[in-house]
């Protein structure tokens, strides 16, 4: 009996709900989440099973002008794996107008001549006449196979998605075991979720500048302990991050430390501390450190 497979691209603009979407589709968080543009910042692999069939899918950074070392990396991690790629997801904001971003990644996947899905997200926020309407908008970019209006973040729409997932694929090998949703370390993980919970309670100038550190996670008589930092490129965003009185970190290390219990369905203690690294965007070890 044959075995399809094949490694799918998220293509799409920042913020336009990539990371949400491979989320749903794998099942399990493997990707950080929040309405901040780069909360992807490198590749993420989410594995969707299905019956004969499996879809690795990349969410990768969003299409952007580098403007400092680690967009750079980013736009380049971009260029790199969609060129590895069998087929793509194009994701397109239907609350948004077709702007100069969306196109040129239509130019880019004519170019590839990948067999496309695409996929118009966010439509919970819309009336299904706005919905025809964006349908309309998106649908004349890339010649696809299927599209697909999906809300990623309340799930509507993705079963069909899903479903229709086999078509991008071809005969290849199961890369991934059954029941494995990321090739992420437990490293990457925690650095993600950590992120997600800062990203999603600080304002908007901090998070480009904030990064996750991993140092240590080791098994404790009750759980696993972690042991992070949170990085930034000043002391007035470190006192941001902290808050008044420790309040925020508090306040972010107690989400993250729930959001890992339930992805390892174990305890966690999270030690999370915050320090500077000045433009540790622009500094090439740093961002090796980081995985960026």
């Amino acid at each position: 009996m044959s075995f399809r497979s094949g490694l799918v691209a998220l293509a799409g603009r920042p913020n336009v709900g990539k990371s949400t979407l491979a989320n749903a589709l794998a099942g399990v968080q493997v990707a950080a989440v929040s309405p901040r543009p780069q909360t992807t910042r490198r590749r993420i692999t989410a594995v969707v099973h299905g019956d004969g069939w499996q879809a690795v899918l990349l969410d990768l950074p969003g299409f952007q002008k580098p403007a400092d070392a680690l967009t750079a990396r980013m736009q380049t991690t971009v260029d790199d794996n969609l060129a590895d790629c069998d087929a793509a997801l194009f994701v397109l904001n239907a609350t948004e107008p077709v702007g100069r971003g969306d196109r040129f990644i239509a130019d880019r996947l004519r170019a590839s001549r990948l067999p496309v899905i695409t996929v118009l997200n966010k439509i919970d926020r819309l009336t299904p006449d706005e919905t025809a309407a964006a349908i309309a908008r998106v649908a004349p970019l890339v010649d696809f196979l299927e599209l697909h209006p999906v809300s990623a973040r309340e799930g509507r729409g993705v079963e069909a998605l899903r479903a229709d997932l086999p078509q991008l694929l071809r005969d290849g090998p199961r890369y991934f075991p059954e029941g494995m949703a990321t090739d992420q370390t437990e490293e990457e993980l925690a650095a993600e979720l950590i992120r997600e919970a800062a990203l999603l309670r600080l304002r908007q100038e901090i998070p480009h500048a904030l990064a996750v550190d991993v140092q240590e996670i080791e098994p404790a008589r009750h759980g696993i302990v972690v042991r992070a930092g949170i990085v930034v490129e000043t002391e007035s965003q470190k006192g941001i991050v902290v808050g008044r009185g420790g309040s925020r970190i508090r306040d972010i290390g107690s989400a993250a430390r729930s959001a890992l219990g339930r992805l390892w369905g174990t305890e966690v203690h999270l030690d999370l501390t915050v320090r500077v690294r000045k433009r540790w965007r622009d500094d090439e070890s740093m961002l090796t450190r980081l995985g960026l």
